[in-house]
């Protein structure tokens, strides 16, 4: 099973809490703080010196500008040292929305571990630098570490994961090829979601279906077809998905579905809808479709799909449509085999001359299992045709070695002798 990471983490929405970090979200919460009664000790800790918070402000316009040097110059200008606690975490949280804008995660990383060491965040603020902290990490693929530390954030008191928390260390779990620690957290992802996303459910599917789970996938791929009926990969799967459960049945609907919505477009599924025919006793439909592919040129036909074809003109009975397939998969083959076949199907329409035609190419192309059938078919042709003295050679050409072959050329010389007696 392969997975396109890039795709899977823009379904996750790896957050880098930009709006929670930003400098001004930082200066509007501690000015909130400031306008509260309820904790004086509080509101002096948060207040913010008035020179200090003058180019916090400045700082903040060149971010919002994406002038990141010009802000970090200007951040510069302040001595962390001389900083509150809370001035000194808003700072750092500044330098952390400058480095995400850069991508330089372990820089970020950096400020955001001085951000809660600095002792001027809340619980909860710390809580979601943490969180923050190991979703960098797998934002960079660094899936041990980014479990870890999601794992750890788990255990903080107070915490309230969502379905995106689970998503991320599915991935994780996932890119480590741990697919049973996988498979738990992308269930509990969707568990938790009312509406979950698309990479979600995709993930879980492809998940059951790793770990053969084949019932269990049935449901949610079919919310992906459902919610998603324009992406021919989910029709795909539900069908195969019903083809592992041996519901063949339903494989064949879904297949005809997709088809009659227009999403098929490749040789391959066009032969899986006709192979899938043909297991529910739908040969002239499974020909059909395999002959329309071929018209519209979605088949480029080898000697296996010529082989297909007049087998399953075969098994409808429609003998003279047989005949061209069998022609082009027995020109194209390096073995006789076809032209047996083609023998057959002209003995079938008392076509006799085509009968003996064919399985004198049989025998002159070689690679048959058992020569002796050729003879057998070349003299029922000639008998059919009243040609009995080459009926008769040909039928003497049968090895005893095969005695069913035999015993039906006995059979036939006896008859023979005894008409031509009667001459």
């Amino acid at each position: 099973m392969k997975l396109n990471i890039k795709r899977l983490l823009s379904f996750a929405a790896v957050a880098v809490l930009l709006g929670s970090f930003a400098s001004e979200s930082a200066l509007a919460q501690g000015a909130s703080r400031a306008s509260r009664k309820d904790d004086k000790k509080e509101d002096a800790a948060n207040q913010i010196d008035q020179q200090t918070g003058a180019v916090m402000s400045k700082a903040s316009e060149l971010i919002n500008a994406n002038q990141v040097a010009q802000a970090r110059a200007k951040l510069a200008e302040l001595k962390l040292d001389k900083l509150s606690p809370h001035e000194r975490a808003i700072v750092e949280q500044m330098n952390v929305q400058m480095d995400m804008t850069e991508e330089k995660y372990a820089s970020a990383r950096q400020h955001m571990n001085a951000a809660i060491n600095s002792g001027g965040l809340n619980d909860k603020e710390i809580a979601d630098g943490k969180y923050f902290i190991a979703q960098t990490f797998v934002q960079e693929e660094k899936w041990q570490d980014g479990i870890n530390g999601i794992e750890e954030w788990l255990k903080l008191p107070n915490v309230k994961p969502n379905g995106n928390v689970y998503y991320l260390l599915a991935v994780a779990y996932y890119q480590l090829e741990k697919m049973d620690q996988a498979l738990v957290n992308a269930k509990k992802a969707v568990d938790l979601s009312d509406k979950p996303q698309e990479g979600w459910l995709s993930l879980y599917a492809s998940l059951l279906i790793n770990r053969e789970k084949y019932k269990d996938a049935i449901p949610v791929v079919e919310k992906l077809v459902n919610a998603y009926p324009a992406k021919k990969q989910y029709w795909m799967q539900l069908s195969g998905v019903f083809g592992q459960t041996d519901d063949l049945k339903n494989a064949l609907i879904v297949m005809q579905l997709a088809n009659d919505a227009g999403l098929l477009t490749e040789q391959n599924e066009f032969q899986r809808m006709a192979d899938l025919m043909m297991t529910q006793d739908m040969p002239y439909s499974a020909a059909n479709v395999v002959t329309n592919a071929i018209d519209a040129k979605k088949i480029q036909p080898d000697v296996k799909t010529w082989q297909f074809l007049s087998n399953a003109y075969i098994a409808a009975r429609e003998w003279k449509k047989a005949v061209p397939a069998l022609e082009k998969a027995a020109q194209m083959s390096d073995k006789g085999i076809e032209y047996m076949q083609l023998g057959q199907v002209n003995l079938q329409m008392q076509q006799w001359d085509g009968a003996v035609a064919a399985y004198e190419k049989a025998l002159s192309k070689g690679g048959l299992k058992d020569p002796s059938d050729a003879h057998v078919g070349i003299g029922a042709a000639l008998f059919n045709q009243k040609k009995y003295s080459e009926a008769k050679a040909a039928f003497e050409k049968v090895p005893s070695s095969n005695a069913s072959n035999a015993k039906t050329a006995k059979s036939y010389i006896q008859a023979i002798n005894a008409m031509l007696r009667k001459n």
